[in-house]
């Protein structure tokens, strides 16, 4: 299975009670990998959102995926890390998690989409797609076409990320692109099992349409 395929990142303004119930109702709707965000600087409360998400993923066969943090996911022994460009150099953070976890990268511009292949990473996250409110300090939006000209540039899997919703799904699917990375579609559905189940079926239902 593809496990990019739904890529859930979790919502760092949520408690922690509702990020958990998030979680288990994304899963139970079919997300197929869970990155946590904690924006706010305070590690011992990473670790332990971390901790009880990765308690809830036990035996789900859905990966951990911590952001940004080398040293948290270390310390709760995630399933991977997603670096972002301003964060540990891609090699210095292999070295330290190892050749078996999986690790992503943010890719922003051009310029390190051209050198992606050549470091030690598991699959890239193109950031942004288009504008999102989750995101304010982007200087760059992919759009489809430079969605179209990573996929031909790179032989990694691409996770798409930045202002995805039912809208623009079917366009992004038909690319080819391995995953899309949701936060509000998921984290902010009234009913988030039923709005999971709801993106996956829309996911499968635009693969090998022509825009």
């Amino acid at each position: 299975m593809n496990p990019y395929r739904l890529y859930l990142v979790t919502d760092d303004q949520q408690d922690l009670a509702t990020l958990t119930r998030v979680v288990e109702q994304a899963v139970a709707g079919g997300v197929t990998m869970v990155q946590i965000r904690e924006k706010h600087g305070d590690i011992r409360a990473f670790i332990e959102r971390a901790l009880v998400i990765k308690q809830l993923l036990k035996d789900t066969n859905v990966p951990l995926i911590i952001n940004d943090r080398v040293d948290v996911a270390l310390a709760v022994d995630a399933d991977g890390v997603h670096l972002g460009q301003s964060d540990l150099p891609a090699r210095t953070a292999r070295r330290l998690i190892g050749p078996d976890k999986i690790l992503g990268l943010s890719i922003e511009n051009e310029a390190q989409l051209a050198i992606a292949d050549s470091l030690p990473i598991d699959y890239i996250g193109l950031s942004a797609i288009y504008p999102t409110t989750t995101k304010t300090d982007t200087k760059h939006y992919w759009g489809i076409e430079g969605l179209k000209l990573a996929l031909n540039t790179t032989q990694l899997p691409i996770v798409a990320i930045g202002g995805i919703n039912q809208d623009n799904i079917p366009q992004l699917v038909a690319t080819g692109v391995h995953g899309l990375a949701l936060v509000s579609a998921i984290c902010h559905a009234s009913d988030v099992t039923t709005a999971t189940r709801a993106l996956l079926a829309l996911i499968e239902s635009s693969k090998n349409q022509e825009f």
